[in-house]
């Protein structure tokens, strides 16, 4: 069974746990494991997903608390460091950015584009993404699905041949970004960690529940399709990215990696579409689950 590891709201604050069916949680503190946080469940590791998932096969009543009766928070609420994210990662939202600059013949980036969002910016889902063209922070709010790893060991100069084993688990995230802030500053970061901007959820799957090579990821706004496309398409894979960030560079547990978006983004729409306030944005990916947040 796939073990969904999840961040969820009670009177004494954030408290780790997993989801028992659709309905129900474990409560891991209530069951008598160790972890505060998520965060300890990932720098644990393996023995702390096994201890987990021998409590969701069993779990003590006490333990259990109704979905209904809380709220489920981003996995990592505020991730320790910045959120890593790879730019332009898929071929044809290359060539839809590029047309918009109205290039005609895009090439490949030879190397992954990083940048980050700050920790601040994420959100729970089910959390309201601010309207900030509505305050005139920017004209161009716009949305981008993507899977997301969580790093659970800790390397730098990491290989190809081992990269997947630095992986703890697997979420989604929405890379909310400012078009008109990302190119004005001529550096990403500005346009990328607007407050709010980072939906991230619902929960972690552990990765040895996920083979996440080749996963449909789909996006709706208001109902109507905008993204879709398979995680198979990157130019750079996950063992790219973490290979290529890893240079000279020491990844650590509880890193959060975006792995860039497909085509179907708003400003390369025709006309270009802009988020706004009643709008609710859905991502979908395949063997994770579904992240949904309105805007206003």
């Amino acid at each position: 069974m796939t073990l969904k590891l999840v961040t969820f709201s009670s009177a004494a604050g954030p408290r780790p746990g997993a989801m028992l069916g659709d309905a129900e949680i474990l409560d891991l503190q209530a069951a008598g494991l160790p972890y505060a946080d998520l965060a300890a469940v990932i720098a644990e590791g393996a023995p702390a997903v096994a201890a987990i998932r021998a409590k969701v096969a069993a779990p003590p009543a006490a333990a259990r608390v109704a979905l209904a009766s809380t709220k489920l928070l981003a996995p990592l609420p505020r991730p320790a460091r910045n959120i890593f994210c790879v730019g332009r990662n898929y071929m044809d939202h290359v060539a839809e950015g590029d047309r918009t600059r109205g290039i005609t013949s895009s090439e490949l980036p030879k190397f992954p584009q990083f940048f980050t969002k700050a920790p601040e910016s994420v959100i729970a889902p089910g959390d309201t993404i601010p309207d900030h063209g509505a305050t005139g922070v920017t004209e161009w709010l716009d949305y981008e699905a993507e899977l997301t790893l969580i790093i659970g060991k800790p390397g730098a100069n990491i290989s190809k041949e081992d990269a997947l084993s630095h992986v703890f688990g697997w979420t989604i995230a929405n890379d909310v970004t400012g078009r008109d802030l990302q190119r004005r500053y001529g550096q990403w970061f500005k346009g990328k960690s607007l407050d709010k901007s980072c939906p991230l959820g619902p929960w972690i799957i552990p990765a040895e529940d996920l083979d996440a090579s080749d996963l449909a990821i789909q996006l709706w706004i208001n109902g109507e399709q905008r993204q879709s496309s398979r995680t198979s398409k990157m130019i750079f894979d996950v063992k790219d990215i973490i290979h290529h960030l890893s240079k000279g560079f020491t990844l650590l547990p509880g890193d959060v990696i975006m792995t860039g978006t497909p085509e179907g983004v708003g400003y390369a729409m025709v006309p270009p579409q802009v988020l706004k306030t009643g709008d609710v944005v859905k991502i979908a990916v395949e063997g994770i689950g579904e992240l949904t947040n309105p805007v206003g």
